[in-house]
């Protein structure tokens, strides 16, 4: 085997390695938005959970709300073969929401009764705010059951300029505050499109009438030119043929 293509050999054996290394360490509860999660804002976000056991089945899944950033509003959607509950505590401090007072927050989602099975991930989503405006991200610790009785805890924080830990915490990143306060906007409905759609068409259909019409009005003006220049020149001639 020559050189070069030996090293080519290692190389592919050393970068399968790094796959195979890298694989699990990104196999871990996570959490993502939906659009954007404006600071003071809306967002509905989604816990990504894979399974990673090849003998067991998640069945069970516990997300913890951060206590230093209550949030007032937490709606979960529903999910087939899921049971959800929103567990809810008072509050030390209560929180002003739209111009109300809030004595109570949301500090866990259990998740339970389904499964996901080896190979498989879920995805967990919840609509919550309003997102606090004094911090750049909100942390949820969680807590993963597996069918066999397992329990992993993906609790630990990211600490800055060291690697990541074994089972972080997940993460939401918060975007600057958007102009409105509510963060993503939501798609607009079936009908609400039908009407936007209906409104274009109408919006399409005035222009058109009103080209066609100022086309009409140039086509009348050009005629009546024609025939005016038209009746100057026959009435010159008859005047000549008069004076004849």
């Amino acid at each position: 085997m020559n050189v070069s293509r030996r090293i080519a050999v290692v190389g592919a054996v050393a970068a399968s390695s790094v796959v195979l290394l890298a694989g699990p360490a990104l196999a871990h509860v996570s959490v993502q938005p939906e659009g954007a999660a404006s600071k003071g804002g809306y967002a509905v976000v989604n816990f990504k959970v894979p399974n990673e056991r090849d003998d067991a089945q998640t069945v069970k899944l516990e997300v913890n709300f951060p206590a230093d950033h209550p949030l007032a509003s937490v709606q979960p959607q529903a999910l087939p073969g899921w049971t959800v509950e929103v567990t809810k505590s008072k509050l030390d401090k209560p929180l002003t929401v739209h111009g109300k007072q809030i004595n109570e927050a949301v500090t866990k989602v259990t998740w339970s009764g389904g499964k996901i099975e080896t190979g498989y991930f879920q995805k967990f989503p919840l609509s919550i705010g309003a997102l606090p405006t004094d911090t750049d991200k909100l942390v949820f610790k969680a807590v993963q059951t597996y069918s066999n009785g397992e329990t992993v805890r993906w609790i630990e924080e990211q600490k800055q300029g060291a690697e990541e830990p074994a089972n972080p915490a997940p993460v939401l990143t918060l975007s600057a505050a958007s102009a409105d306060h509510h963060g993503g906007a939501a798609p607009a409905s079936d009908d609400k499109k039908d009407d936007m759609a209906g409104h274009d068409d109408k919006k399409t259909e005035a222009a058109s009438d009103s080209k066609d019409t100022d086309n009409t009005a140039r086509v009348l003006g050009v005629v009546g030119i024609v025939v005016g220049v038209a009746g100057v020149a026959f009435g010159v001639l008859a005047g000549r043929r008069r004076a004849a």
